[in-house]
């Protein structure tokens, strides 16, 4: 299904409740803004004007990301953002209506807060099994091609097998992936030269489509121990070990006091969990702990910050939004602001 369809489906689902809906123009000045739809909808003489950001589908894993993307639209627009869907479970519904983010899906679900007009529906279930997936969402290859050239620009130029080596991938994989990042703009080419445009519009894509689609397949173990908040102190050689998620965070940016310590590795220091005293967990949910991931990226990558006590930036914040909850989102915004918004500026 289409992006316009699936808007269709969910503009048919605002009339059926009653409401008027209706597709616009673009408003003076926007063309530039890279926007799924601009709608209209209202009841009783007043209506509120939307940018529209479209998702197949939005999961606990990607709800913080998709909030990002929201809220970035937002702002360059100049009004209100709605999300449109197939279909948004109650549990995201919730958790969107709780950040704040507008929504209507095509099963009828919605949520609309203007000046005059408050819509909450929910409940309402899909009537045919939703789509999963954007028709230009990056598969694993994409994801870990992108992620190299978030962290090191430069190698959009570089040779293929440069870039195949940064992003860990088999270098058949990457002709496909840089035809794919071109024909979606990511890739700017000119005079046979490659260029990244770095947005934060691109940022967040990224964040959504790894937390959407690699990041659980990057967790090898989780551990309970009963001195974590001692973390600082742990001995961690950064040629082996970094700190990511919300340890990370703070090591960024001072303000949030970890409950998970994200750890990314091939496998811990046998010395690491002897002397925290480490328990492996055995798949259980934690909400305070230790988890290992494996790192995802090429030998190459990180080879000129060998002593960078965390992964890159552009992954701590990503990690932070998947986690979907507020404190993580707060932090995840000031590292945004503090270190990521000169590289990939809102548009």
């Amino acid at each position: 299904m289409t992006t316009a369809a699936l808007i269709e489906r969910a503009n048919a689902a605002l009339q059926a409740m009653g409401l008027t809906a209706q597709l616009t123009r673009p408003p003076r000045g926007a063309a530039g803004l890279r926007a799924d739809a601009w709608l209209r909808v209202g009841t009783g003489g007043r209506h509120a004007d939307y940018v529209v950001e479209a998702k197949r589908a939005v999961t606990p894993a990607t709800l913080g990301a998709t909030a990002a993307q929201l809220r970035e639209q937002a702002e360059a627009a100049g009004r209100p953002a709605l999300l449109v869907a197939d279909y948004l479970t109650p549990q995201v519904a919730q958790q969107l209506r709780a950040q704040g983010v507008q929504f209507a899906d095509a099963a009828g679900n919605a949520y609309l807060q203007a000046p005059g007009m408050l819509v909450v529906v929910q409940g309402c279930k899909p009537t045919a099994r939703p789509t999963t997936r954007r028709a230009d969402a990056l598969g694993a290859a994409g994801i870990k091609v992108l992620f190299a050239l978030l962290c090191e620009p430069p190698l959009a130029n570089a040779p293929q097998r440069a870039i195949a080596a940064a992003a860990g991938v088999a270098l058949g994989a990457v002709p496909g992936v840089v035809a794919d990042l071109q024909r979606t703009g990511h890739l700017l080419v000119a005079k046979r030269t490659r260029r990244l445009n770095p947005t934060k519009r691109l940022l967040d894509t990224w964040a959504h489509d790894y937390a959407g689609r690699l990041r659980a397949k990057t967790l090898i173990q989780t551990y309970t121990a009963p001195n974590l908040g001692a973390w600082r102190d742990w001995k961690i050689d950064p040629r082996h070990v970094r700190w990511g998620g919300e340890p990370a965070g703070a090591l960024l940016v001072g303000h949030l006091r970890p409950g998970i310590l994200t750890l990314y590795a091939d496998k811990l220091p046998a010395r690491l969990i002897v002397e925290q005293r480490m328990t492996a967990a055995d798949g259980r949910m934690i909400d305070a702990g230790v988890e290992l991931r494996k790192p995802f990226w090429g030998a190459t990558l990180l080879a000129a910050q060998p002593l960078q006590a965390t992964v890159p930036t552009p992954l701590v914040y990503a990690d932070l939004l998947a986690t979907g909850e507020a404190r993580c989102l707060e932090t995840a915004q000031m590292i945004y602001d503090a270190h990521l918004a000169r590289l990939f500026p809102a548009t």
